[in-house]
């Protein structure tokens, strides 16, 4: 018989056990390399007491800890890697890296006893730090254990977590980190460096603000961050992608959920299958597409690429260079100063309705055509004198065309739609600040209450057997 772990669902806390591991451990086929080093000794006592008032694991529970430590100094790396169970670890003001684990074991199996001593751990002292290994020991044995690892380090530390199941939950880290599931979720604090985070088979990411680089990927969970000062890698297969903001490179990529970054600087590259991608101020180069969902862009201060396939695009301030392609929805766009960078700004739909804000005095030059025009049309202030034509040798078709140089000309605006209308406006200042702010902070509330949501538990003991 090959060997089997079984994780269902993961609670995200670890006030009490999560739901249990089931193994099926036949001789030898699950026995994995201890850590060489000198095994740290370690206390175990066992139990057939229920454990009283517990609503998530009902019936009694026999019991197991297993303790050590190792000396440790600030500036090290905590190297731990288990088959299974649940991680979590805390910093204190120590000289030590101190472990305890915790077993349950389900008292009406057969093998509960001899279960609990099928987990074992060890640590010592490695060359950047302390290496911890927790391991199952092949010997013929089955039934249900619930682990989880408890980890007290430096301050000023390093993290690499390997866990074949289970959740992870870290403090605030002064250090780099690398932390990664086979199945469950992550969930961190603050990182003092770059950290690359991992789930697997789809837990969700969550992480305060990140000293460094971020690379975050998940099979299908959320991902769900605070401030990256370097650059972000973000992919989920499914799930939603919320940031705060980042400084550097920003790659968000998900396989159907929503995007939403806060704040993009050097770069921004987002992309869905079919759900929503919503910037709030993007200060570098932006390239976003969904296939399926809208667009919006607060504030656009780069050279900017959209394309939705399925919904709309909406953009509050533009002063930059924008190529946006709608292929079934509309494009709104406020624009607030002659676009920045060569190429001007081209706005397309096929079946929607395009309409564009200009300040009264803004110098630049209009290019917009209906390409339908016998149903549709080009709606133009009258504070914007254009020339408008019509062509009825395209296709058969009549199409409509408004152009001119506005207070003098500049960069040009084209605008084109198959099937839509054109509108140019005149944009109100007030009324346009307004929007602005208010979209700002749309975003922000929804990103801080997304934080709260996934806020990392103050750590604690587990309760004693």
């Amino acid at each position: 018989m090959a060997g089997l772990l079984f994780l269902p669902v993961p609670r995200r806390r670890f006030g009490r056990p999560n739901s249990p591991l089931l193994l099926i451990m036949p001789g030898g086929l699950l026995a994995g390399l201890l850590v060489a080093g000198a095994l740290i000794s370690a206390s175990a006592a066992a139990t057939g007491e229920a454990r009283p008032g517990n609503p998530h694991h009902p019936g009694p529970r026999v019991t197991s800890q297993l303790t050590g430590s190792v000396v440790a100094h600030d500036g090290g790396r905590l190297r731990l890697i288990t088959d299974l169970g649940n991680v979590r670890v805390q910093t204190r003001d120590v000289s030590s890296v101190n472990y305890t684990v915790y077993l349950e074991a389900d008292a009406s199996q057969k093998d509960a006893s001899d279960l609990l001593k099928r987990f074992a751990i060890s640590g010592h002292v490695a060359p950047d730090g302390v290496a911890i290994r927790g391991q199952t020991l092949g010997r013929e044995c089955s039934g249900r254990l619930w682990v989880t690892i408890q980890v007290t380090i430096p301050k000023n530390y390093a993290l690499d977590i390997t866990t074949g199941g289970g959740n992870i939950e870290t403090d605030d880290i002064n250090g780099r980190a690398a932390l990664s599931t086979a199945g469950g979720n992550i969930t961190a604090g603050n990182i003092g460096g770059p950290a690359r985070l991992d789930s697997e088979s789809g837990g969700h990411i969550m992480v305060k603000n990140v000293a460094g680089d971020l690379t975050a990927i998940t099979g299908g969970g959320h991902i769900t961050t605070g401030s990256v000062a370097g650059s972000a890698n973000l992919h989920t297969t499914g799930g939603h992608i919320r940031v705060a903001s980042v400084q550097g490179i920003a790659h968000l990529d998900t396989g159907g959920g929503n995007v939403t970054l806060q704040h993009a600087g050097t770069e921004l590259i987002a992309e869905t299958t079919g759900g929503q991608i919503e910037v709030g101020e993007a200060a570098g180069l932006v390239r976003a597409k969904t296939g399926g969902g809208g667009i919006r862009v607060v504030r656009v201060s780069g050279p900017t690429n959209l394309q939705t396939t399925g919904g709309s695009i909406y953009l509050t301030q533009v002063d930059s260079a924008v190529r946006a392609s709608a292929a079934a929805g509309g494009i709104t766009a406020w624009f607030v100063a002659p676009p920045k960078g060569s190429g001007g700004c081209e706005l397309a739909s096929n079946d929607g309705d395009i309409l564009v804000y200009l300040p009264r005095l803004l110098p630049v030059t209009i290019d917009a055509r209906v390409q339908i025009g016998d149903d549709h049309r080009v709606i133009v202030d009258p504070a914007f004198p254009l020339k408008v034509s019509y062509d009825d040798r395209l296709n058969g078709a009549r199409s409509m065309t408004a152009e001119g140089s506005l207070n003098g000309g500049g960069e040009v605006i084209r605008l084109r739609t198959v099937a839509g209308n054109i509108r140019l406006a005149v944009a109100e200042p007030t009324k346009q600040l307004q929007l602005y702010k208010a979209q700002m902070r749309e975003i922000e509330v929804n990103l801080e209450h997304q934080m709260r949501f996934f806020e990392p538990p103050v750590l604690q003991d587990p309760p004693q057997p």
